[in-house]
């Protein structure tokens, strides 16, 4: 069974993440890449205690990375912006 804990993996704390979207009530989450949007939102709800208006998510490639005489690849991922109801807030630590 898929927990609410497998489909976010963790929040992103970039400086665009904080400066920017954090007053308009957006948040930045790294998620499953095979969840879907009414999954992180479900999950996002339950975790942080928080109503969710939107969620818009990103496929992120992966970079070109080289290893020794040859080039490797990092994994793709996925990158989730949530919206939140105006009024509400996640505490970060």
């Amino acid at each position: 069974m898929i927990t609410n804990y497998d489909i976010i993996k963790s929040i992103i704390r970039t400086e665009k993440g904080t400066a920017y979207l954090e007053p308009q009530g957006k948040y930045l989450f790294w998620v499953a890449k095979n969840a879907n949007k009414i999954q992180i939102k479900k999950a996002v709800e339950q975790i942080y205690k928080v109503k969710v208006s939107k969620v818009n998510t990103q496929v992120c490639t992966g970079k070109l990375k080289k290893v020794r005489y040859q080039y490797g690849k990092t994994p793709d991922w996925k990158k989730a912006t949530v919206t939140l109801i105006s009024g509400q807030k996640i505490e970060l630590a």
